[in-house]
């Protein structure tokens, strides 16, 4: 059998037989463009040329930039370094007036806000899995708005504050996502970070009170709808992973062989939860040679997908400048052998 793209995801994340591995590659602004230049293709074209299988969707809005061109704001109103390739906050709004009656919330339900979004379906016509890119989805989002530290310190201290600021933001999400749906998406797509590289950035215990009941109310509008749940969760996140099967996740990204066993997570777990990653960013892609590439690609598709299903196999983040480009050569060529059973 020869899957469409969606089809090969949905099945995947199911634990159904796949033609061959799903297969994603995301990667930041910059490296968009050298990818394009060296493979000769279109921005607009790129992901096909790297056989990616997820669309990811997002609101339709203008970024604005301050006036020295350092900072870009986002829909929310948090600033962000144009001068860093990751996400480095800059501006925090709610930093110095914590005041959330005051503050200027954005509006869900603004008429064109997934005017882009919508397009972007339409046009793919249901051959790639088309999901809502909720990055920064609610420890981030508190933390982008408020500081780092700072949220953090209201966790703690004021867990009241805490709550009411989480609460908010969950009401946003959740009209966004039921947006979303009606537009017909596949899945849902989140992102927020819990853990460092050893442990979680904050107690397991604060997580079960402030978030989890919170992130359920996100999830629930895909579990009720039949969908799957992927989100992705930077660090040494394992305390707290069976919470998130519980609340509903679906498939686990980054899953990164850094800070999490792959072996480990497979017998836990078995076949109730999928995963989305597994080849690091952090050392064998912008480090390693194209044969340590190669291997590393097979060894994550040995130790999280054995019997050849369960798994999108991708670069555990957005590829950066310091990936070679002999390397996403070499994780290509790696991807096209695992049509076969040489992996095994």
């Amino acid at each position: 059998m020869t899957l469409i793209p969606k089809e090969r995801m949905q099945r995947a994340l199911r634990y159904e037989p796949v033609d061959r591995l799903p297969t994603q590659i995301n990667y930041t602004g910059a490296v968009g463009e050298r990818l394009a230049a060296h493979f000769g293709v279109t921005r607009a074209d790129l992901p096909n040329r790297l056989g990616n299988h997820l669309l990811r969707v997002d609101i339709s809005h203008t970024p604005r930039l301050s006036d020295d061109g350092k900072v870009v704001y986002d829909w929310w109103g948090a600033g962000f370094d144009t001068e860093e390739e990751g996400y480095f906050i800059r501006h925090s709004p709610l930093a110095e007036n914590p005041d959330l009656d005051a503050f200027p919330w954005p509006d869900p339900h603004a008429p064109d806000l997934l005017r882009d979004a919508e397009r972007a379906i339409a046009a793919d016509a249901g051959q790639h899995f088309a999901a809502p890119n909720f990055g920064f989805a609610l420890f981030e989002r508190a933390y982008t708005l408020r500081g780092f530290d700072t949220f953090l310190a209201d966790m703690a201290l004021d867990p009241d504050f805490a709550g009411e600021l989480l609460d908010r933001i969950t009401a946003i999400q959740e009209t966004l996502i039921r947006r979303f749906l009606v537009l017909g998406v596949d899945g849902l797509y989140f992102g927020d970070d819990y853990g460092a590289q050893k442990h979680t950035l904050f107690s397991p215990r604060m997580w079960r009170a402030l978030i989890k009941p919170r992130l359920a109310r996100l999830f629930a509008p895909a579990r009720e709808a039949g969908l799957p749940v992927l989100m992705h969760s930077d660090g040494d996140i394992a305390t707290i992973l069976p919470d998130l099967v519980e609340i509903g996740l679906t498939a686990l990204n980054p899953v990164q062989p850094e800070v999490i066993d792959h072996g480990w997570l497979r017998t836990t777990f078995g076949e109730r939860l999928a995963y989305y990653g597994g080849v690091s960013t952090q050392t064998v892609l912008p480090h390693g040679s194209s044969a340590e590439v190669r291997e590393a690609v097979f060894a994550a598709a040995r130790a999280l997908a054995p019997d050849g299903t369960g798994l999108v196999i991708a670069p555990s983040h957005r590829m950066m400048q310091d990936i070679p480009l002999t390397n996403v050569e070499a994780l290509l060529d790696a991807f096209a052998e695992l049509e076969g059973d040489a992996w095994r």
